[in-house]
């Protein structure tokens, strides 16, 4: 191995180190409580290191959003996989259901916070583009086909994906305890909403 060959490898390593202790420190402690020099203490090495990298916060949050969707993505693939599309469509709202739930600071990081500030718009566009473009294909199939209440592509989109998340989010910041329901029934109760929700749009 070369010289430069090395030293790429080098930067891509560090560029992954930051990011991992980056991720473990936001879930940890919190966005809002981490900051650049703790995350250099953390890797013990001094906060202009990271700069090299990352101009700021908000930049290193956005890539740690990055491989969050990633994550969810691959949950995706492997859980709806069923050929028949309004049986994948409720395969994707459950496995949403199921990433928040089992993940909630990851959750968190990716939906609730505010998204980062000083992110170019066009690439704020692309982060979760693929999540979003796995459900949008589901619900074209289902459309195209002629199974659902909603025909518009972009309005069905919104409404599926804001149910999921208005689910998952009521769970996280413990809205639902007003319902006076074991903790433990949580899950099946968002999940049967879900497919309650997607019984009822379609036809």
């Amino acid at each position: 191995m070369g010289v430069t060959d090395r030293k790429e490898r080098e930067k891509t390593e560090m560029k992954e180190l930051i990011r991992a202790t980056a991720m473990k420190m936001f879930l940890e402690d919190g966005y809002a409580k981490t900051s650049i020099r703790s995350i250099a203490e953390a890797i013990e090495y001094s906060p202009g290191t990271i700069y090299l990298y990352f101009k700021d916060k908000d930049e290193l949050l956005y890539e740690v959003q990055g491989e969050a969707y990633g994550q969810l993505l691959e949950v995706f693939k492997r859980e709806a996989t069923s050929t028949d599309p309004l049986e994948k469509l409720r395969q994707v709202g459950r496995a949403y259901i199921n990433f928040g739930l089992q993940n909630p600071e990851l959750y968190d990081l990716m939906f609730i916070i505010r998204a980062p500030m000083n992110v170019d718009e066009e690439i704020h566009k692309a982060n979760g583009g693929n999540c979003f473009a796995f459900l949008v294909d589901c619900l074209n199939d289902c459309i195209s086909k002629n199974l659902l209440r909603l025909t518009d592509l972009h309005q069905a989109s919104l409404l599926i994906w804001s149910t999921a998340h208005g689910l998952v989010s009521l769970n996280l910041r413990c809205r639902l305890k007003i319902m006076d329901q074991p903790e433990e029934a949580i899950p099946e109760i968002l999940i049967k909403s879900m497919e309650d929700y997607l019984a009822a749009v379609t036809i």
